[in-house]
């Protein structure tokens, strides 16, 4: 099995009208029984400049690459050796190529247009499926993309129940700092394996606009100050200033790389605010925005009407590198909404009970898109906060279409007026805009959901999954329950007897007291939240009425406000509000994710000791959009996911052990009882001061120098070489090992015989549990390979800061002190057993002896293994360890995919079945009888799996399509691309 693809130079687009020569060209009508046919006179393929606000060369080349064909025969062999110039680069629907004029004369550029091929089946498409078959056609060189591909786009309705397989090439990346750091790494050393096999290190290149952002690093070290913002950056970058130096020599050593400095903001508010295009022009060629990253809530920009996604970061070093993703075609969920929110209801309430219909309803693997005449009383900002938790309800995508409000939107933002127009004009013409004031063509859906606005009702969600909504009328009594029940994810077994007890400390030499319920974080943090103005100064306002009745924070609470842009720094400002949220404690302290990614700093050591020492169930409240537990901080056991204004409301209470329509909140300073209904604003106030505060030009002012706004990245050093110098003795950037002793011939499949399981695990295992991107626990062994290199535990940082040194992250997988491993029967914490001796150890550990023994190992796992972050680490890292194949319920969309592309097998059990009702312990020994030649593996093919114990069952090999069994051919996605991009050069 072989694979070429390789980036060629493109030809430039000019822009006189030789070098688009035609206006629209209508093909004939095309049967729905019948592939589309591609038209004759085809053009060249043609790329130049990509437009702002990123800083992306003019002289780059065009992603135009060979399609990965799998099978290994001779014919198929030969067919990929062949010279890339003899392959197909030209469009095969260049007849349909069409200028699109501008209202007031001229042109905007050329398209291609959907309406030219004149097929009844597009009206019924949904919006974000004509998407994929927009890029099918504009990508269609009958080589990496083909007429069938075409067609199986257009016949939606009927192949996507069928799981077909289509290529689909992003318009760009995107990454944050924790995920793009490892993929600059891969980068890097995937151009010393270019250089060692022969070839051109330089042929690893981004060949699309890669932005990336750094906001995943700073740490609420320091609160409740006005300093916090630079006291917090300066630790930031004395932490980082090696990440960030390597960060800054790979925008400058890799083209077409944006990166946007610390202290800017969250990157898919970013993304929203100013990086999402919508519409690209690119040198005259326009087509819909797409993007890809390497964070699961890359979603977000869905609500701007972009197709985004969350991907592996190995997916999205192949996509930088030209290699097309191959997708199995989705089903569309239609989800429509009615009706207007009621006073007093946020978009934090609708997301959280949206998220609970989808996650009941089942959508991994599927687009959902929402529509109906509900839609025009949703903000930009709101369906921005529905789009960004798609992961937490298991859609690929939440997406909504653009019509005017996504129009308004970008004006807000600071868009050019022509820019708005071009954007919709585009739309217009290819069938992409929805007018609500024109009757609307009736779209088929895969299934369908409806929701009322009006039956939406003010909550919260936890205490430990974002899905489990708990209705803020019931929450003292679910709470009373979660303590009641045994451990689980909604029960922390805490016996009756103790259920009253107070913990007594001393904090800074005031008496104070602590118990179940208690709140020691309260934070209002994440892209999901503090991107929507309602909600940001509906939290604001609350803080006003608070501050005038006398209500103050009680001291020992971690309070911070993180916001996703120095717009909402502006806003807030302007409309005179900030100034009770500092006088609550909720200074701002940065601008990043801070809280909802596990950033929130230490707690106060009395705090910390009281918790510990009495065994006490701390909670936090936090506006992000995830709270599995051991993510927020080791010791918030309970994790509220809430509105802004509710992180307030529960931060003045001091707890979440209370009912808000019966109990006071607090006590004003004239002695008087205050009730939630007191402080809580109206929603026409909210939308008052949203009108007066919120203006175009905080954007302009915010974003014109984004890349220099900072000047303790302005001062970084860094040198100016195409190769990277490893330091061996970083302990943040480390050569991997994944391409040491790499040949030019593809390994193939890697028989799994008499292999030990590693852990043995339930349901719902994250890629928290498996690859932890919070703190480094100072007995982990991690923090001694650091300490044997001089780092002391002040300076141990975080696993997410340090996903750039695979010594340090291979040693961090399944190091959560969270973990739960049946083999430690009840235990919790990082350990294992190692089977042959029987002692405890810990994973990282346990799998070195395996390895030094020239054992192979699996996991056994139960439903929704890796759900959580798009976590790369969460393969690579059980890939050092030597896992060879993972055995679960179900995966994650993205995490199988990762597996896939580190080499790792993925199965799952047959319906009904798992290690439990097989009778597996763990203890046995497995053989996975896969095929050993990868031609005679299927996608989705059933195996056996023996055990040394005389146990036999079948699972479905989850290798999906023909291109991740090449992968897995190949060893992995990343030497796949290396083998590829040098035969292609041949």
């Amino acid at each position: 099995m072989a694979g070429v693809f390789l980036a060629r130079s493109a030809s430039r687009l000019s822009s006189s009208s030789s070098a688009l020569s035609r206006s629209a060209c209508l093909l004939p009508s095309l049967s729905s029984s019948s592939p589309a046919p591609p038209p004759s006179n085809p053009s060249p393929r043609s790329a130049t400049t990509f437009p702002p606000p990123a800083r992306h060369l003019a002289d780059l080349r065009s992603p135009i690459s060979h399609r990965a064909l799998v099978r290994s025969s001779a014919a198929v062999a030969d067919r990929f050796e062949r010279r890339f110039a003899t392959m197909a680069s030209k469009n095969s629907y260049e007849s349909i190529l069409t200028t699109l004029s501008k209202p007031g004369g001229g042109e905007f550029g050329k398209y291609y247009c959907l309406p030219a091929l004149t097929d009844p089946r597009i009206d019924r498409l949904p919006y974000s499926i004509r998407i994929l078959l927009e890029s099918a056609i504009r990508n269609c060189d009958e080589f990496q993309v083909t007429g069938k591909d075409v067609e199986k786009i257009l016949d939606w309705e009927n192949t996507s129940p069928k799981q077909v397989e289509i290529p689909f090439k992003p318009a760009r990346v995107l990454l944050q700092d924790f995920t793009g750091v490892p993929a600059v790494v891969d980068l890097a050393c995937m151009r010393d394996a270019m250089k060692k096999l022969g070839s051109d290190p330089n042929k690893i290149n981004p060949l699309v606009p890669v932005d990336l952002v750094i906001d995943h690093s700073v740490q609420v070290d320091v609160a409740r100050s006005q300093n916090a913002v630079q006291a917090n950056m300066e630790l930031e970058f004395h932490r980082n200033k090696e990440r960030f130096g390597f960060l800054k020599w790979g925008s400058n050593a890799f083209s077409n790389m944006l990166v946007v400095p610390p202290g800017s903001g969250i990157v898919h508010q970013v993304n929203l605010e100013y990086l999402g295009r919508v519409v690209f022009n690119n040198g005259g060629l326009l087509y819909p925005d797409s993007v890809v990253g390497t964070d699961s809530h890359t979603t977000m920009i869905d609500g701007l009407g972009v197709a985004g996604w969350g991907v592996g970061g190995i997916e999205a070093e192949a996509a930088m590198l030209g290699q097309p993703m191959s997708m199995v075609l989705p089903g569309v969920v239609g989800f429509k909404l009615g009706g207007k929110l009621r006073n007093g209801v946020t978009a934090t309430d609708l997301v959280l009970t949206v998220t609970q219909m989808l996650r009941k309803h089942g959508v991994v693997g599927k687009f959902v898109e929402f529509y109906g005449e509900g839609m025009s009383e949703l903000s930009l900002a709101d369906r921005a906060t529905i789009a960004n938790m798609s992961p937490e309800y298991g859609a690929t995508m939440g997406f909504f279409p653009v019509d005017h409000v996504t129009l308004q939107y970008l004006k807000l933002t600071g868009r050019s007026d022509e820019t708005v127009a071009m954007i919709e004009t585009y739309l217009r013409a290819n069938k992409m805009f929805v007018d609500y004031s024109q009757p609307q063509t009736e779209r088929v859906y895969s299934s369908y959901l409806e929701l009322n606005l009006e039956d939406v009702e003010p909550c919260i969600s936890g205490p430990k999954r974002p899905h489990d909504r708990v209705p803020l009328k019931g929450m003292k009594s679910d709470w009373q329950t979660c303590l009641d029940n045994k451990v689980g994810f909604k029960g922390f077994a805490v016996p009756k007897e103790s259920q009253n007890k107070i913990a007594e400390f001393s904090f800074r030499g005031t008496p104070a007291q602590i118990k179940h319920g208690d709140v020691v974080i309260a934070a209002i943090t994440s892209c999901t939240n503090t991107s929507n103005p309602s909600v940001m100064l509906g939290a604001a306002l609350v803080a006003k009425k608070a501050c005038e009745l006398g209500l103050e924070v009680k001291p020992w609470i971690k309070t911070s406000l993180a916001p996703g842009s120095g717009v909402v720094t502006k806003y807030l400002e302007k409309s005179g509000l900030q100034k009770y949220l500092d006088q609550l404690g909720f200074n701002i302290v940065g601008y990043g994710c801070t809280t909802c990614i596990g950033n929130s700093g230490e707690l106060d050591e009395a705090v910390s000791a009281a918790i510990s020492e009495n065994d006490i169930v701390a909670a936090a409240v936090l506006s992000g959009n995830r709270n599995f537990e051991g993510r927020v901080h080791p010791l918030t056991r309970a994790n509220y996911l809430a509105s802004p204004p509710l992180v307030v409301a529960y931060a003045l209470a001091g707890t979440v052990d209370i009912d808000f329509e019966k109990e006071p909140i607090g006590t004003s300073k004239d002695g008087k009882k205050v009730y939630f209904k007191d402080i809580w604003p109206l929603n026409e106030e909210i939308a008052d001061v949203v009108q007066s505060s919120v203006l175009p030009d905080m954007f302009k002012e915010t974003y014109k120098a984004i890349t220099k706004g900072n000047p303790m990245w302005n001062q970084l050093s860094v040198p100016s070489s195409t190769l990277y110098t490893w330091d061996p003795t970083s302990t943040y950037i480390h050569e991997p090992p994944y391409f040491k002793d790499m040949t030019m011939s593809p390994p193939g499949p890697h028989p799994v015989k008499d292999a030990y399981c590693l852990l043995n695990f339930g349901d719902s295992i994250t890629t928290d549990h498996i690859s932890p991107a919070g703190s480094i626990h100072k007995d982990s062994p991690a923090a001694k390979y650091l300490m044997e290199r001089g780092v002391s535990p002040k300076d141990f940082n975080s696993y997410g800061s340090r996903r750039g040194n695979d010594e340090v992250m291979a040693r961090g997988t399944f190091a959560n002190i969270r973990l739960v491993n049946k083999f430690l029967k009840g235990e919790v914490g990082p350990k294992t057993i190692h089977v042959p001796s029987g002692e405890k150890l810990s994973a990282f550990d346990a799998a070195t002896r395996y390895k030094s023994e020239g054992h192979d190992t699996i996991v056994l796992a139960g439903e929704e293994y890796g759900s959580g972050s798009s976590r790369d680490w969460a393969a690579k890292g059980p890939m050092l360890q030597g896992v060879k194949a993972v055995i679960a319920k179900s995966f994650e969309r993205i995490h199988r995919s990762n597996l896939v592309g580190m080499g790792i097998i993925p199965l799952c059990f047959k319906s009904g079945e798992d290690a439990e009702t097989l009778g597996l312990t763990g203890h046995e020994r497995y053989t996975i009888h896969l095929p050993s030649n990868v031609s005679d593996i299927k996608p989705g093919q059933d195996v056996t799996v023996t055990t040394d114990t005389g146990k036999s069952f079948t699972c479905t090999v989850r290798f999906d399509t023909e291109v991740e069994l090449a992968y897995y051919n190949h060893g992995g996605i990343l030497p796949y691309v290396i083998r590829s991009l040098i035969k292609a050069n041949n």
